[in-house]
């Protein structure tokens, strides 16, 4: 389930109301890093996998402002040898607009000989990075002699994966990937804009 909008606290505490996930918790958490500053877009996100014989939820609010990208995590645990009881664990970051580096969308849609504009796509990722978290990915190095057996060193690429979230059409329906690309839409426009200033 994905809710989105360009409002204000009281539209967002009722999205995360609408989830169903602890919205208490979550509410708090992103009020207190969001502040006092306006809100130009949110999305948030609530999704269920399943690990073993165990249902976990977790839930993702991202918050768009003028000057900032707020996203909050919200995982729920079961009991295990550190609590005996069932706990839940909230983050939250903000990142500063002109940090973003990258906003990547990936569209997944059917049928692509066929595809008319303003059709909404099977599915979407949006990759955001601002360069917390790097990935790299190494492999050894070669040449093309085939008999050649001196040792070339690594290759590789380095990848600025800070956050992906995921959408479907078939998992959380056609609103939720509408909603998904309008707030894509607001944050690529936004990191334009702090580019600027």
């Amino acid at each position: 389930m994905a809710k989105t909008g360009t409002t204000n606290t009281q539209d967002l505490r009722s999205a995360i109301e609408r989830s169903g996930y602890y919205p208490a918790l979550v509410s708090e958490a992103v009020e207190s890093a969001v502040g006092s500053e306006p809100i130009s877009s949110y999305l948030v996100h609530q999704e269920t996998t399943f690990d073993a014989n165990e249902v976990r939820r977790h839930v993702t609010v991202l918050v768009l402002t003028q000057t900032r990208f707020v996203v909050s995590h919200t995982d729920e645990q079961s009991g295990d040898a550190n609590s005996p009881v069932p706990y839940a664990t909230t983050s939250t970051e903000c990142v500063r607009l002109d940090r973003i580096g990258s906003v990547v969308l990936s569209r997944m849609v059917s049928n692509p000989e066929t595809y008319t504009p303003g059709t909404l796509p099977r599915e979407v990722v949006l990759t955001i990075g601002w360069g917390a978290v790097q990935r790299l990915d190494l492999e050894p190095a070669g040449c093309s002699d085939p008999n050649c057996d001196a040792d070339h060193g690594y290759t590789g690429s380095a990848t600025a994966d800070d956050l992906s979230l995921r959408v479907s059409e078939a998992g959380d329906g056609p609103e939720t990937v509408s909603q998904a690309l309008v707030f894509a839409r607001a944050l690529s426009e936004a990191t334009i804009s702090s580019g600027r200033s």
